[in-house]
């Protein structure tokens, strides 16, 4: 895909994308075995992790979590109040659509507690395991510290487009907008009303600017991360690109990244014939 070729051009020592669809991979630029940081893509790997835990009982998405008030619910969609880090809350839960990585951290210890496990573990066994991703760990905080490579980040794209490891219906849920109306900021774009988010998942929606591309649909959803990694689907598209790199994320990426989407869907339309 010449698409894809683009990343050539990013000032990255190192980098590399794939686009899937959910039963194969339709092309790759790069090493895709190279292990990279994956920075808050992390938190994707980690909610599918809690949504697990919440199937198999572990834990309930509606049981209190967080500071007072809150709920598991609520830190995976980033409305409990809690800041991006530190302990305290700054707002109600509900309220605000605050991105905190405490939040994250909360619900990994909240996982580890109730499975008597270390998360890591647990995201072993749930998630990585299952999907075939044997290169992928946790080497550290639940919201920013997996370190795996392409193959692996495609992997749990076409997992995300076609879910085995929990039901459609809470799959849907999580790339469906929690707590809808929330003002907030993503961090490094900015201000958005609303800011929507789903269960881990950020929602492209009606944001503008945003880091996908033009010819997103509203429905894409996913991450991004600051060490220049991103992961979007877009499933009316049927259709993910991940990418990775060691170039840290910055304003080279809020011109790049769009394009670089734009381009890889058009030429999956021309393509198909659209």
């Amino acid at each position: 895909m010449r698409a894809l070729e683009q990343i050539r051009g990013w000032g990255a020592a190192r980098a590399t994308a794939g686009v899937v669809r959910a039963g194969e991979t339709l092309a790759v630029e790069g090493d895709a075995e190279e292990v990279f940081r994956w920075a808050s893509v992390t938190k994707l790997l980690t909610a599918v992790a809690v949504l697990v835990a919440a199937e198999e009982g572990v834990v309930d998405l509606d049981e209190r979590a967080g500071p007072p008030g809150a709920t598991v619910r609520h830190l995976l969609a980033h409305a409990s109040g809690l800041p991006f880090d530190g302990p305290d809350a700054i707002a109600r839960p509900g309220e605000r659509r605050i991105y905190s990585n405490t939040g994250y951290e909360a619900l990994g210890r909240l996982v580890e507690e109730r499975a008597e496990m270390p998360f890591a573990q647990y995201l072993e066994e749930a998630v990585l395991a299952p999907l075939g991703m044997r290169t992928t760990e946790l080497r550290g905080s639940p919201a920013s510290e997996c370190f795996g490579p392409l193959g692996d980040l495609l992997a749990f794209a076409r997992e995300c487009l076609a879910p085995t490891l929990v039901a459609a219906e809470t799959m849907h849920e999580a790339t469906h907008v929690a707590f809808p109306g929330l003002v907030g900021v993503v961090p490094g774009i900015g201000r958005q009303e609303p800011c929507d988010w789903g269960l881990g998942f950020e929602l492209k929606d009606a944001k503008s600017p945003h880091w996908t591309g033009a010819r997103n649909s509203p429905a894409a959803h996913g991450h991004f991360g600051g060490a220049g990694t991103f992961l979007w689907i877009d499933p009316q598209a049927d259709v993910a690109l991940g990418v990775l790199t060691n170039r840290e994320f910055d304003a080279w990426a809020l011109d790049a990244w769009p394009r670089l989407s734009d381009d890889v869907l058009g030429e999956l339309r021309s393509a198909d014939g659209g």
